[in-house]
């Protein structure tokens, strides 16, 4: 049967609407601190819908991540929990002039899979009566540095040496607590917090003035393979979808 010239034309067209479609489509590689892994999932469900582009998530510890990117590791975005690492990898001209923003502040929480053992005061600190508290390790956290400058803030920072545990990074020290390994931990509010509730646990929200200012920056990065993709992903992290998101796992925004 021979098909009219028009709608041969007609699916030409589709099937080359098609093709640009998919051949644009691109994954973005983004290594980020693992506070911030949950609400990048939902993100990234989103900037799919509305982009045709994935991402794939490499996370860890903010330092070591950026250790990972000096000695070499191909991604093309990174989420740091801090300011400092992103403008070290623009000094070393690993990240690309001009990319970095503050996406969100984050907010520390002390927090307990037991209900009733935190209180809004956090008394369970000075009354002392638990076994372990959990942070994350501050050499390569700033939720770590922002937890033991709140430590030191109350003047306990020396005197609680013996009851601390250091995770990794937030992912495990979450786990710590968690699995009531460790009575307490600092951890991220994102961890515990959906559609802006805690619905588990006990727990204290850390004040501001306890610790400095916990401002997540992103930043494109040299080695990206894709930098157009990446780039339309760190414009739609600044977005109003992206930062819905962000609200209900508890980041202030800027």
């Amino acid at each position: 049967m021979l098909i009219p010239l028009r709608m041969q034309a007609a699916a030409m067209a589709m099937l080359c609407g098609v093709m640009s479609s998919s051949a644009q489509a691109a994954e973005v590689s983004v290594a980020t601190a693992s506070n911030f892994v949950a609400p990048l999932a939902q993100i990234a469900v989103l900037f799919q819908k509305e982009s045709g582009h994935t991402l794939k998530v490499s996370s860890a510890a903010s330092g070591k991540l950026y250790a990972q990117i000096k000695g070499g590791a191909r991604f093309d975005v990174f989420l740091s929990a801090d300011e400092e690492l992103p403008k070290q990898l623009l000094q070393e001209g690993l990240a690309v002039g001009g990319s970095r923003f503050v996406y969100a502040t984050g907010r520390l929480v002390l927090w307990s899979a037991q209900p009733g053992l935190v209180d809004e005061k956090a008394s369970v600190l000075n009354k002392g009566n638990f076994n372990t508290l959990a942070i994350a390790n501050p050499v390569n956290s700033p939720y770590g540095v922002a937890a033991k400058e709140t430590l030191t803030k109350l003047t306990m920072w020396n005197s609680i040496q013996r009851k601390l545990d250091k995770g990794d990074d937030l992912a495990q020290t979450y786990q710590l607590a968690a699995s009531e390994r460790d009575d307490l931990a600092f951890i991220a509010l994102s961890q515990v917090m959906r559609d802006g509730k805690i619905s588990q646990g006990s727990w204290w929200l850390v004040p501001p003035e306890m610790h400095k200012p916990i401002r997540q920056s992103a930043v494109l990065l040299s080695a990206a393979k894709d930098k157009e993709a990446a780039k339309a992903f760190l414009v739609f992290l600044k977005g109003e979808k992206a930062r819905a998101v962000m609200r209900g796992f508890g980041y202030d925004l800027p």
